[in-house]
């Protein structure tokens, strides 16, 4: 059974298994203590059986004035737990979150209510794609 809750500061001694994967882009603890203090809702991490870390998403929101997005730092998945669309899990959460954060945020500032239905995914490794939501949407993950 996979857990997906809130990355802590304990997570940081336990997550290196997942960071040895030759694919994954590794930080500095200073990095990482940094997304955790400053957004921490956008810093998550599966979890296996016997509290096996699976993989992690680290985020956050960025932008000024009327053009705020999510914004995906990492994700990654151990590579035994690969092929079972976690990586697509956690990239689905971050959004949820960053459409909460955006629709709460646009619904109190008036400047900003053009963006109400709208999210801009940035990934660290690619360009930035508009992405529309609706009841049916679809994540398209290269």
């Amino acid at each position: 059974m996979t857990t997906i809750r809130r990355f802590c500061c304990n997570d940081l001694l336990r997550f290196a298994p997942v960071n040895f994967d030759h694919l994954t882009e590794t930080f500095n603890m200073s990095f990482y203590m940094t997304y955790l203090a400053r957004w921490p809702d956008y810093f998550h991490v599966a979890e296996g059986p016997g509290n096996r870390i699976m993989g992690y998403i680290m985020g956050k929101v960025e932008g000024q004035g009327e053009s705020w997005h999510g914004h995906v730092t990492a994700v990654t998945v151990a590579s035994e737990y690969r092929r079972q669309q976690l990586a697509k899990k956690l990239m689905h959460l971050l959004e949820d979150i960053s459409e909460k954060y955006l629709v709460e945020t646009t619904a109190t500032s008036p400047m900003a209510s053009g963006m109400l239905g709208t999210h801009y995914c940035n990934d660290a490794h690619h360009d930035s794609e508009r992405i529309t939501f609706n009841e049916d949407f679809l994540l398209k993950l290269d």
